[in-house]
């Protein structure tokens, strides 16, 4: 570690011991975020975390609609976002008014809310769910019409283990987007003995050519397994930090060095001792917005695992 990252990190763990606060950091931050984090995850992972603490003040490293999930799991803590700047493309591509309009053209269709999304559209969703259980969501709705919102292509990846019939939301992931089939098929070439695997956010021309199709979360538990030394990783590569600390000696090869989040990397250590300093930017999610948000998560929630 840097004498830069040193002397801000022990700022930072002093302001976070002072204000009762802990860090949250997504598995697609800058390695020096990671680095002082108290736990790292996927989204829905770390606002769960966050709910068990005792701790009064949430540093959400990640991007805003993450911050909104520890606000509507978390409503009696501080959320705050050290960029208020860090959105999520996806999570824009769908607003709570155009979602109802969609949902007035299909009445018998139960809407199935991806986590990546805003609190407002969550509020107007049936039940939400997560790149990883999003199949098991789907078959849990008493319903055979699926309204797929935002992400198109996790919501065809659910589509291909379903019978049900889907009308898919046409939102993507531009980072996901990015990866594409030549980029499998050039390092299968080059790296033989490597398995493949790829995030559900990925276009069908990606995760067909996959060995696995997993969540973040699912690929951390993925590369611990003892049959696997080499990986392409096939998702942001904010993830090859954290697979390459916890499994030394194993190879990590990204899939696309263009894999790359620009918002996940506006977070840097200075904005993070700044957002302690200052107890801003926060993020709050309306209460008559979270309580309806609320009931689609823990819809979510009552099936099962959800990583």
């Amino acid at each position: 570690m840097e004498d830069r990252e040193k002397e801000l990190a022990q700022k930072i763990a002093n302001l976070k011991k002072k204000k009762n606060a802990i860090i949250l950091s997504h598995n697609y931050q800058l390695g020096e975020i990671q680095n002082i984090a108290d736990f790292i995850g996927d989204s829905l992972e770390l606002s769960r975390n966050a709910a068990r603490t005792d701790a009064k003040v949430i540093v959400f490293c990640g991007v805003h609609f993450m911050a909104e999930t520890a606000s509507i799991l978390c409503p009696d803590k501080t959320v705050l976002l050290p960029d208020i700047h860090a959105g999520c493309p996806m999570a824009n591509m769908i607003t709570a008014e155009r979602l109802i309009a969609e949902k007035k053209e299909h009445p018998k269709a139960m809407v199935v809310c991806y986590v990546n999304s805003a609190a407002e559209v969550k509020a107007e969703s049936d039940i939400c769910c997560t790149s990883a259980n999003a199949v098991k969501v789907v078959e849990s709705v008493d319903a055979n019409e699926i309204l797929f919102v935002p992400d198109q292509y996790l919501g065809h990846y659910a589509s291909t283990k379903s019978n049900k019939k889907f009308i898919l939301w046409p939102g993507f992931c531009p980072t996901h987007a990015r990866i594409s089939p030549e980029n499998i098929v050039k390092l299968r070439q080059e790296y033989p003995r490597a398995k493949v695997v790829v995030h559900p956010e990925c276009r069908p021309q990606v995760t067909g050519l996959a060995d696995e199709v997993l969540s973040t979360s699912g690929m951390i538990r993925y590369a611990q397994s003892d049959d696997v030394q080499e990986i392409v990783v096939g998702t942001e590569v904010g993830l090859i930090h954290r697979l390459k600390k916890e499994n030394p000696g194993k190879k990590f090869i990204p899939v696309s060095e263009q894999a790359v989040c620009p918002n996940m990397k506006l977070i840097t250590l200075e904005k993070v001792l700044w957002a302690l300093e200052e107890m801003a930017p926060e993020v709050k999610v309306p209460e008559n917005v979270r309580i309806r948000a609320r009931a689609a998560v823990d819809k979510m929630l009552a099936i099962g695992r959800t990583m």
